[in-house]
């Protein structure tokens, strides 16, 4: 790796203000993407805790028969905004605030190709965010109807039509995800001008990181799947508020319009969430395991594979509607197909293991438990693609732990095992590395405990969206176990966020590189500074900075 010099001189006397006030104007009206994507994660933890505060209280209902801790009302309010802020405000913003400060660093850019628009994006989420928030103070409405959302995430039609969901509970939910989005849209337009026009030189397509081949895939997905759900919700809006009748049976409309289109979005959403996980995976993984990437272009393959192939398998969640056995068979070997890709990137994460010094710290624990816990929800999943299983056990507990194998086990673990990795070039501290062997015990067995029973009490019988359920029929063993494991995963939560106060103010001093890493964001100062390089980086390989340390044989440094 060589340098061209280009300082610029104009950012390098730049400071924020001392005072407290100038240091939040200084955080609140930067264009600085490291700024942003610091707070999208911040942000989206804040509401990870608020989203994990509303599981807890329906697993405390769930924990026994009959039980009469909240009402069928409230329940349903937690239930919708669990999954709307776990989805919309945790999921997509944490990780489009990992790419938001990686991104530009991977490749050697000073900063996003539309800075303002960055921002733009980021206000537009804490306001959606807030917005949605909002219901619980302004939503009780002129026909006295809950304070909050309360016809699920996925807000299936006629359940949000006037007669059923009425007041403005719904248009909160609308208006807030709405505006989230458009968020998001301008987010992934700014991922895709910056990868492809401002990569430093030397970087071709096939020397980037992978993290920033998913990034780049994943932003072709929103821009493809988000306008959808707006288009929906848009629709959804006029139908509650005009008069129209898109989904409305009796004049015309379609239910089943509504689940073709939130599920055209829904099913690249699960990519969306997971991808960046991969790519935190892959960047990860040779790290501690001293070696590169097995199969680098096989990787970058099957995610652009992933990205294709997910946009038609949206109709595997509307197997048990009667769709009839031609689309069965289409959507059924679709979902077939698309577990082929993402196969081939578990076997290479384990041949980038097998033979390597491996090096269990705790990112690369978190990751290791993320391929585990990815693999069981990936088989948990092909099980359902088979249309008479899911006619079985669609409205069971089983796809409820099915998809809490993917989206937590998968994409959370990859964020907490991000957080570990990146945490020293953001804050130039280290996490301790000790407490975080306890976060990921305490989180591995509390996810097992909570989300494994519920692949058996679904199909014992247990159905999913409902508040409560009857003793004597097998299930309240299994629930009262999966209500167990939320305060062991609580304590570890709990442990992760004293891990990083703690270290914020005595946390070891990192330095530029402390894991001996190899993308470019670890050439650079620890935290960075606002100009991102001194100098342009020009690269020669996919692995720079192993190439830079020992150039007669870059080799001594992964094997």
């Amino acid at each position: 790796m060589t340098t061209v010099p280009s300082h610029p001189p104009a950012l390098a006397g730049r400071r924020d203000g001392a005072g407290f006030w100038e240091r939040v104007m200084a955080w609140t009206c930067s264009v600085d993407h490291k700024k942003l994507g610091l707070m999208y994660i911040g942000c989206g933890l804040v509401f990870f805790l608020v989203g994990g505060l509303e599981a807890s209280v329906m697993r405390l209902q769930l924990a026994r028969a009959n039980s009469d801790l909240i009402s069928p009302e409230t329940y349903n309010q937690l239930f919708t905004m669990h999954g709307t802020t776990m989805v919309f405000l945790v999921g997509m913003p944490v990780l489009l605030g990992f790419g938001n400060y990686l991104v530009p660093l991977m490749i050697g850019a000073r900063d996003m190709a539309f800075p303002r628009l960055n921002a733009f994006g980021f206000w537009l989420f804490i306001f959606g965010g807030l917005l949605l928030y909002f219901s619980y103070l302004g939503a009780d409405g002129l026909y006295g109807a809950g304070v909050a959302p309360d016809v699920g995430w996925f807000a299936y039609a006629p359940l949000t039509s006037r007669t059923f969901s009425r007041g403005n509970p719904t248009d909160y939910w609308i208006l807030g995800i709405m505006v989230s989005g458009f968020g998001s849209m301008t987010t992934a337009i700014n991922f895709m001008a910056t990868i492809i026009c401002m990569r430093c030189p030397g970087m071709k397509l096939m020397r980037m990181p992978l993290l920033v081949w998913m990034m780049l895939v994943v932003a072709f997905l929103v821009l493809v799947a988000i306008p959808i759900l707006t288009a929906a919700q848009a629709m959804l809006l006029f139908d509650r508020q005009l008069g129209a009748h898109f989904f409305n049976p009796e004049v015309m409309g379609s239910a089943l319009l509504w689940q073709h289109l939130f599920w055209f979005f829904g099913h690249p959403e699960v990519y969306i969430l997971i991808l960046p996980a991969f790519g935190f995976v892959s960047e990860i993984m040779p790290v501690f395991s001293r070696k590169v990437i097995f199969g680098y272009p096989l990787m970058i393959a099957a995610t652009v594979g992933i990205g294709i192939i997910s946009l038609g398998v949206w109709a595997h969640h509307m197997f048990a509607v009667g769709l009839g056995p031609v689309l069965d068979s289409f959507f059924t070997a679709s979902t077939f197909l698309i577990s082929v890709p993402t196969g081939i990137k578990i076997f290479n994460w384990l041949g980038t293991m097998w033979g390597g010094k491996l090096e269990f710290t705790t990112p690369m624990l978190f990751v290791t438990g993320f391929v585990a816990m990815f693999l069981i929800g990936g088989l948990t999943g092909i099980m359902l693609a088979t249309v008479p299983f899911d006619w079985q056990l669609s409205d069971s507990y089983f796809v409820v732990g099915h998809f809490h194998y993917v989206l937590f086990g998968g994409t959370i673990f990859g964020i907490f095992g991000a957080i570990f990795y990146w945490f020293p070039k953001a804050t130039g501290r280290m996490l301790s590395d000790r407490m975080g062997k306890i976060t990921f015990w305490l989180m591995f067995i509390g996810f097992t405990l909570t989300f494994m029973p519920m692949h058996i009490s679904g199909v014992l019988g247990m159905p999913r969206r409902i508040y409560t359920y009857e003793l004597d029929r097998g299930l309240e063993i299994w629930n009262f176990i999966s209500s167990i494991g939320v305060p062991v995963q609580a304590a570890g939560i709990l442990l992760l966020i004293w891990n990083i106060f703690r270290s914020l103010r005595k946390g070891r001093i990192a330095g530029p590189d402390p894991w001996n890493a190899w993308t470019l964001e670890w050439a650079t100062s620890s935290p960075p500074p606002e100009w991102n390089f001194d100098r342009i980086p020009t690269v020669t390989s996919a692995r720079p900075l192993w190439d830079a340390k020992n150039p007669e044989n870059p080799d001594a440094h992964y094997v």
